[in-house]
């Protein structure tokens, strides 16, 4: 894809009085030894300044992939983009050169990784890595660049940040490995931040402290904010919005109040229900039954059909159509309304 963009995006337009980033229609897959994996299969989803969404779903549901498309770091073989479109600022990353796509990396849209430790290179002191940004994108020299270092590790409330800067990542626990990611993501200031599982493997104490340091730097810039996770939990109280994905597509769309009041499809359902209560103290936890779909070999009809306790005869052949089922609220569901009104099943 090399068609030409005639109107750079810059970040520096702001404010913006469209959606900041809108994902339509994405289709993603990886062409292997063993077969084709549709990994990302028609996704659309859009947030604006301010916002945060949530994407919700199991391992291997798509979410990280499209993340990764998002930010054009999954643009060559096995990972191949079928179709679809990505627009930052209204202009479509899919069909940008590189050259003006690597602008927007890092300032215009920014990701925390998954595992810390992982994404971190241990071969470099934290500073430099951090300082990085600032030499690459900015053309600072190195002790400036170490400078705004050290400010960023204050912004993100590491301790005695001067005197850790030439520390490497194995030297730092895993939540302040996680406030390291966090600053090398902001340091540009982006206008949308992806955080992919940004609290996996991290206890419970260290997890709401980084929820909370990202709901602070959201709420002083102004950032949209894609928060990937699988634990509803962690989104309860961030989220304006949610996406559940299930073998590659969006299978329900909606506020986080109205999903989590009355969820209007099987598998949010079954998110929602394997939540352990207070009130369910001495009773077995509830388990979806089954593992998701393999995606070489995905079921005819709706994907989750196998696990489905609401399915009937037409959930094996038809595919469900992602549909307005009130007001916002969307559901991959060919019983979607009996689901929301809790008579399905």
């Amino acid at each position: 894809m090399t068609k030409a963009v005639t109107e750079p995006v810059s970040s520096g337009d702001r404010p913006y009085s469209g959606s900041l980033l809108e994902v339509e229609d994405l289709q993603v897959e990886f062409r292997t030894q063993a077969g084709v994996a549709k990994a990302v299969n028609g996704v659309t989803y859009s947030v604006d300044a301010g916002e945060t969404l949530a994407v919700l779903g199991e391992s291997g549901s798509g979410k990280s992939v499209t993340a990764q498309t998002i930010m054009g770091i999954l643009d060559m073989p096995p990972g191949v983009v079928r179709g679809g479109r990505i627009r930052f600022r209204g202009v479509d990353l899919l069909t940008m050169p590189e050259a003006e796509r690597r602008k927007i990396r890092g300032e215009g849209i920014s990701m925390i990784f998954q595992d810390a430790l992982s994404a971190l290179n241990p071969l470099f002191p934290v500073g430099w890595q951090i300082g990085e940004m600032f030499r690459v994108h900015r053309g600072l020299s190195k002790k400036q660049a170490y400078a705004k270092a050290v400010e960023l590790m204050d912004r993100v409330r590491i301790p005695a940040a001067k005197q850790r800067l030439r520390d490497f990542p194995h030297q730092f626990s895993g939540g302040m490995r996680q406030r390291i990611m966090i600053a090398m993501a902001i340091a540009l200031d982006p206008e949308v931040l992806i955080a992919d599982e940004p609290t996996t493997a991290l206890d419970v104490t260290v997890q709401a402290q980084i929820m909370d340091l990202l709901a602070e730097l959201q709420r002083e810039s102004n950032m949209a904010l894609i928060l990937i996770t699988h634990d509803l939990g962690v989104v309860a109280d961030v989220a304006h919005k949610i996406a559940v994905m299930y073998g590659g597509r969006i299978v329900e769309q909606a506020s986080v109040f109205d999903l989590y009041a009355k969820p209007a499809h099987p598998y949010t359902k079954g998110l929602l229900d394997s939540i352990p209560r207070v009130d369910q103290k001495g009773q077995d936890l509830f388990a979806i039954k089954g593992i998701p779909p393999n995606l070489l070999h995905m079921p005819s009809g709706c994907a989750f059909h196998p696990r489905c306790v609401f399915k009937r005869d037409n959930c094996t052949t038809d595919v469900p159509a992602l549909l307005t089922v009130e007001g916002p609220r969307r559901s991959a569901c060919h019983y979607s309304r009996e689901v929301l009104d809790g008579v399905a099943g």
